[in-house]
């Protein structure tokens, strides 16, 4: 990925990592010094992510099998035997998540693997899975939290108390940072401990479809942190299925690529050149907007409002947007409408009611219909609401390889008003908690002759870069003068017979006025 200028942050290793598939171990064959290898692949900005299953292997000489035996922490059944199933490692025996004290346990199970560098962990088989069984028999006994019950009760909430467990171990042992976790079930609630993906899906176009669906209901439901497997689980998905999905992937909030180790390999280059150009325009599309993105985050966090939106919840008075549920908008200020059809180099786009801008040649749409776009392979439609502020990053190979010295603000004008909203803070401690932060809260609204693009920031927070650089688009009038906070600026510019303006701004500032030269 460095080689290739193909921006990458983080590794997930799957069950292979660990000795014979017992959990909080690693295979010395392959992985002889594991903290040695993370330290490098951090240095090269890469996170490593490791798997965690539920199911602990019987082994008398396997440690963590010995702990939980000696506390009794494992699931029983109603005749006091231990539940017992077979899942990766074998013969395996469960802890019994519902017990605050196993909880408290097992988070303390990850204090080496955090020692060693670890940047977050990934739950999986924890619905609980059996082999040959689905799950556990329903008598199943569990202490949930000291008022018994049998599996009847406990089902439905024993993944989310597994990642609530490892989310609280984390938290702990990795000080003041913010634990990443990613776990396979849940239940409601489970938003508050991790972020999730929508399991095993198979590389066919009909899964491409299902996981935009899946991921709105997701989203409308407070769970907005997830993902779909890119290219597949399982199969093996051709390079324009790969490309397409890729395309969604960058609108996804949990962005990754996954699959079963017996099938082809997913890195971009594996498809040929023309598809690997494709996914690194469109990670490097994913980094670019990253501050955008992590602002929608904020939205979701503090003010609960869905990161994917479906168009039903843009326009509920719309019948029609009922059954549109193969395109979306991502905050509310980008659209975005995958292609989910074989060969497709066009689709009929709906734009809601209002002005939008295509966001790659800036061609301005009334919406309230649809239109059908160009979509050629290494195109996706995209379309921004007209008086949007835009935040965009240069392109970096992972998340901090580079300190910002100006953050780019893309502005859309409209002629009327409209606020946007960005978030800014340190990144990935919980400084947020005692309102190290900053919101900052944008306001345009133009006419003929002036636009005037309004700032208001509230909070501690303050950035390092000290200047925006702004990009005005679509200006209806020749700019003749521009006015910062009352004082007229000299430095802006706008693109020879282009409707494209660029100036640059203190951060802090209060008010712009870009004026035409007939206006008062």
């Amino acid at each position: 990925f460095r080689d290739k200028k193909i921006p990458c942050d983080a590794i997930h290793l799957d069950i292979d990592y660990m000795d014979g598939y017992r959990c909080f171990t690693w295979n010395k064959k392959h992985f002889p010094n594991p903290g040695k290898m993370m330290t490098e692949l951090s240095e090269d900005g890469f996170k490593t992510i490791v798997i965690i299953d539920p199911g602990i292997k019987v082994d008398e000489q396997y440690w963590v099998f010995k702990e939980g035996m000696a506390n009794k922490y494992f699931c029983r059944r109603c005749d006091d035997y231990f539940m017992e199933g077979s899942v990766w490692p074998g013969r395996c025996q469960f802890p019994d998540f519902t017990n605050p004290k196993v909880r408290e346990w097992w988070g303390d199970l990850f204090q080496e693997l955090v020692e060693q560098g670890i940047a977050g962990v990934w739950n999986d088989m924890n619905e609980p899975a059996v082999f040959g069984h689905g799950t556990f028999p329903l008598d199943v006994r569990h202490n949930y939290d000291g008022f018994r019950g049998s599996h009847r009760k406990a089902h439905n909430v024993y993944g989310m108390q597994m990642v609530r467990a490892t989310y609280e171990g984390l938290k702990k042992h990795q000080k003041n940072k913010r634990p990443f976790t990613i776990t396979r079930s849940g239940y409601s609630g489970v938003q508050r401990y991790t972020s999730t993906w929508t399991g095993d899906n198979s590389a066919t176009w009909d899964h491409l479809k299902l996981a935009i669906q899946m991921l709105q209901r997701l989203s409308m439901s407070g769970i907005s942190f997830s993902g779909s497997d890119i290219g597949g689980f399982t199969g093996e998905p051709e390079g324009e299925l790969y490309a397409r999905w890729i395309q969604f992937g960058v609108f996804s909030p949990l962005m990754r690529v996954h699959s079963s180790g017996d099938t082809r390999d997913r890195e971009p280059w594996t498809f040929g050149v023309a598809v690997e150009k494709i996914a690194k325009k469109f990670i490097e599309l994913r980094y670019k907007l990253l501050p955008y993105i992590y602002s929608v985050f904020w939205e979701n966090h503090k003010y609960y409002f869905p990161m994917l939106r479906p168009l039903s919840m843009m326009e509920q008075e719309v019948p029609e947007n009922f059954a549109r549920d193969d395109e979306f908008t991502y905050g509310d200020k980008l659209l975005v409408a995958p292609v989910i059809e074989k060969g497709a180099v066009s689709r009929e786009v709906y734009l809601p009611k209002g002005i939008w801008y295509n966001f790659w040649d800036f061609t301005v749409y009334t919406g309230g219909k649809s239109y059908v776009i160009p979509a050629p392979i290494d195109s996706l439609p995209i379309f921004v609401k007209a008086g949007a502020v835009i935040p965009e990053y240069p392109v970096m190979q992972y998340v901090g390889e580079q300190e910002i010295e100006e953050m780019l603000l893309n502005v859309y004008y409209a002629p009327y008003h409209v606020k946007s909203f960005m978030f800014e803070d340190n990144g990935d401690t919980f400084g947020y908690e005692q309102d190290i932060y900053v919101e900052k809260k944008f306001a345009t609204h133009g006419n003929q002759h002036v636009l005037v693009i309004e700032q208001e920031a509230v909070g501690i927070y303050s950035p390092r870069y000290e200047f925006y650089r702004i990009k005005v688009y679509g200006i209806p009038f020749s700019a003749s003068k521009v006015f910062i906070d009352g004082k007229e600026w000299k430095g802006a510019k706008q693109v020879k017979k282009s409707k494209i303006m660029v100036l640059r701004a203190p951060k802090n500032f209060k008010r712009i006025e870009i004026h035409a030269a007939d206006s008062k």
